[in-house]
């Protein structure tokens, strides 16, 4: 037999358990001796007749529910009483039936579905790494952990990992669909278009932070003879060009620039779906790229960026500053919360894989909770079970005292009117 949990509060519980017992049988007592007392005086006093019917009935009530309650967890009064001892005469069934009820009920797709739906597990993982610290204190624990088991782990057995694991799998799959499924995506909810907005802002900064570059790019371009006057000139008008350009861009949704970009996507898309030319460069340049020698500098210059950028992580966290992977992490945090319509997809996502794994081993959770009943003694199972919810069950045995002596009250005194008038 194994080890039954231990009880919270035990010793608590049992005191209010113990409690409610005397209560119950106290009230049980009481009603014995009403009855006892309305019996012996009923001849002097016929108007107890009505006490002495409440009691009796009183007593019935109470006796039943007694011996109901006690028979859950042994026999009553020690006698070899069919049907009694319940709990510990059908533990193994009893845990079983919990098993299959937990399987069925809790662990049913719809159910799990509904509850993780609920929780909206994706929108509130991204408003908790959106927060700095905390996206700080997830990319340190995950760049501590992979640089310590990188410390471990030889470079040869991952750049074959990568090898097995990445490069062999995408030369056997068709890149075309891919790129087509990547360039869909990055349509959705003109995702695209909020790319576009960034690389504008960004060319901005690039433009006015190189100013005195581009000045002096132009006069190294220009004919020696040409006045410098002249090179300002051309330099203001070059500047002043794409600065109005950019700022135009970022400023017009519906700008040229941006619909040839639709368009381009769109044709982007339908070749790499339709075109078997575009389909087969796609696969040559795939090869190209995968193909020996080229796969094993790929991985190792993976493997080796990897390990650099973990390491500048760690550094970066033990020095209190924010790294670029932290940033990164919170800025896709936040960048995720403004998109309800990728929230749902990735939330159906975890619930598709939660379920797929729930659905193949629900089973075992039944298994396990039958298993592990079974394993209990049955004299301490229902002791245990009986400290839980006995002090509960002890109401019933008051209740039913009260209510069978109303309803004995009630009998006797339609009998009575019933059947004077019948005399």
């Amino acid at each position: 037999m194994s080890a039954i949990p231990q009880v919270a509060d035990a010793e608590t519980k049992q005191l209010q358990l113990d409690r409610m017992k005397r209560r119950a049988t106290g009230l049980l007592v009481v009603m014995a001796a009403v009855f006892l007392a309305a019996w012996w005086l009923e001849s002097r006093y016929p108007w107890l007749g009505y006490v002495r019917a409440t009691a009796e009935a009183g007593m019935v009530g109470g006796v039943a529910d007694w011996f109901a309650i006690t028979a859950l967890f042994r026999r009553p009064l020690n006698l070899p009483i069919p049907h009694t001892a319940i709990i510990p005469e059908r533990k193994d069934r009893i845990g079983r039936s919990l098993g299959n009820f937990v399987q069925n009920n809790f662990l049913s797709p719809d159910v799990l579905g509904a509850k993780l739906r609920a929780a909206q597990l994706s929108q509130r993982a991204a408003e908790w790494i959106r927060e700095p610290e905390h996206a700080r204190a997830v990319v340190r624990q995950a760049a501590g952990a992979f640089r310590s088991a990188s410390a471990v782990i030889r470079d040869e057995d991952v750049h074959a990992l990568l090898e097995r694991g990445v490069i062999e799998p995408l030369k056997r799959r068709p890149i075309a669909p891919v790129l087509a499924d990547g360039l869909t995506l990055l349509t959705v909810n003109d995702r695209h278009q909020q790319l576009l907005d960034r690389l504008v802002d960004g060319l901005a900064r690039v433009v006015t932070e190189n100013d005195t570059l581009i000045r002096e790019r132009v006069r190294e371009e220009t004919p020696w003879w040409v006045p410098g006057f002249v090179d300002d000139r051309l330099h203001d008008k070059i500047v002043d060009a794409i600065s109005r350009t950019l700022v135009s861009v970022s400023a017009d949704p519906d700008h040229p620039l941006r619909r040839q970009l639709d368009e381009l996507l769109v044709t982007w898309i339908a070749q790499l779906r339709e075109s078997p030319d575009v389909m087969a460069r796609a696969e040559t340049i795939k090869h190209q790229v995968l193909d020996h020698p080229t796969s094993e500098q790929l991985t190792e210059t993976l493997w080796r960026e990897l390990k650099l950028t973990l390491d500048r992580q760690v550094d970066a966290a033990e020095q209190g500053t924010p790294g670029g992977l932290e940033r990164g992490l919170s800025a896709l945090a936040a960048g995720a919360l403004e998109d309800a319509a990728l929230l749902a997809k990735i939330d159906e996502w975890i619930i598709g894989a939660v379920l797929r794994i729930v659905e193949q081993h629900r089973h075992e959770v039944g298994q396990l909770i039958w298993h592990t009943v079974s394993a209990w003694d049955p004299d301490e199972t229902s002791r245990r079970i009986e400290l839980q919810v006995g002090r509960d069950l002890q109401f019933i045995r008051i209740n039913g005292t009260l209510v069978g002596g109303l309803v004995g009250l009630v009998l006797y005194t339609l009998t009575r009117v019933f059947g004077g008038a019948g005399g």
